[in-house]
């Protein structure tokens, strides 16, 4: 099983035992209480994702192995939560493992299209759209 696969599979057992949908955005929410803060000097306009009803931040640079490492906040609670998901997800991979799943998997397995309004799910393919602009702009380097 390859990291995505595992990521995947990590992801959808945290919410498999969730009841209801109402259990599932506390969970989410509660993903993105516990990440990790981005740094204050990365919330400018430079690192906002276009696209997303919240403000949302987010930041990528390479490692010394050349994995891309994401951080990335928000200032709505939900959408904190999602950004989180899929930092969870996408850092800490090569950009060409990123830029081979432009749609997470566990997206359509969770259902969050039919869950979010229609402007979070815009704000989540936006988020997603600019992890793979970073991977493939680290390509190019």
């Amino acid at each position: 099983m390859n990291k995505v696969e595992q990521r995947t599979k990590e992801i959808l057992n945290d919410f498999s035992s969730l009841p209801s949908w109402e259990e599932k955005y506390k969970k989410i929410i509660q993903i993105g209480k516990s990440s990790e803060p981005l740094d204050q000097k990365y919330k400018t306009k430079e690192w906002l994702v276009k696209g997303c009803q919240s403000q949302v931040w987010l930041y990528a640079f390479q490692d010394q192995k050349g994995k891309i490492v994401f951080r990335a906040d928000s200032d709505a609670l939900i959408t904190k939560g999602l950004v989180a998901l899929l930092l969870n997800y996408y850092s800490d991979l090569f950009p060409e493992e990123i830029i081979a799943h432009p749609v997470p998997s566990f997206f359509e397995k969770l259902e969050l299209k039919n869950h979010l309004t229609p402007t979070r799910v815009g704000g989540l393919f936006s988020m997603v759209r600019q992890i793979q602009y970073y991977a493939m702009a680290f390509t190019v380097k």
